[in-house]
């Protein structure tokens, strides 16, 4: 008899301490402040209402330049239009032309849609020069036509705008269109890809305004990437006047 009852006092035990275990007592600390939660940050209210507009702009020297129109609210974007200007011409003794079309196509979506901003991809510095050269005067007009409205334009590297957009720096096109669909809850994967790219710089930019409102801190500065690189042969080849901005 005695040893039953040891048995059960020795069973009563280990389960209490076993409730303790698994379910510890909450330590109730003296002066304890209240929890506190995370809650979404808009984006602070712009001039058009609440509404933050971008056209973003993936320039290209010989294929299509595409072109993309969103607008966000601090918590979902949507496209306004999209898509991509083709060369009526091709050869470079109608590249000046191009240009001309470039910038007339940007100057009636800048008057249309009044922009906040105006993203534009960088210059891949694995081209060669001379593709190099030719994408550095389409991004010019871009930067003129922007700069003809007081409108700021920002400049997102390849790899930034894949890992805003996708969550991954090597992205391939066929994701990059997925995630701009699904970002911009679009009923149809934008086409073509010249266009899907403009709508991702403009999400990116967007991404990137959130960021720097919630920080606080106004808006980055960013330092300006050198868009080629001469070497010093080539340097020299084409005189010390020959630089690239």
């Amino acid at each position: 008899m005695l040893s039953l009852v040891r048995f059960l006092r020795a069973r009563k035990s280990k389960a209490h301490k076993l409730k303790h275990v698994l379910h510890p007592p909450k330590k109730l600390w003296p002066d304890a402040e209240p929890r506190r939660t995370l809650i979404p940050v808009p984006l602070p209210p712009r001039t058009n209402g609440e509404l933050f507009r971008v056209l973003g702009v993936d320039p290209a020297a010989a294929g299509a330049t595409g072109y993309g129109v969103i607008e966000s609210d601090g918590r979902r974007c949507r496209m306004l239009r999209f898509g991509a200007l083709r060369a009526t011409r091709k050869g470079p003794e109608h590249f000046p032309e191009r240009l001309r079309e470039i910038h007339a196509m940007l100057a009636e979506l800048i008057e249309e849609f009044q922009p906040h901003g105006v993203a534009v991809e960088s210059v891949f510095t694995a081209l060669n020069m001379k593709t190099a050269l030719r994408l550095a005067e389409v991004r010019g007009v871009v930067l003129l036509a922007a700069a003809q409205r007081n409108i700021p334009v920002s400049s997102y590297s390849p790899r930034e705008i894949k890992a805003s957009v996708a969550g991954y720096g090597n992205a391939a096109k066929e994701q990059m269109q997925l995630m701009v669909r699904a970002l911009l809850s679009m009923s149809e994967t934008p086409e073509p890809a010249d266009a899907a790219d403009a709508l991702a710089v403009a999400l990116c930019h967007v991404q990137a305004e959130q960021f720097r409102a919630r920080l606080g801190g106004g808006p980055l500065r960013r330092t300006p990437e050198p868009e080629c690189v001469l070497s010093p042969r080539d340097a020299r080849s084409r005189g010390a006047s020959s630089r690239i901005s």
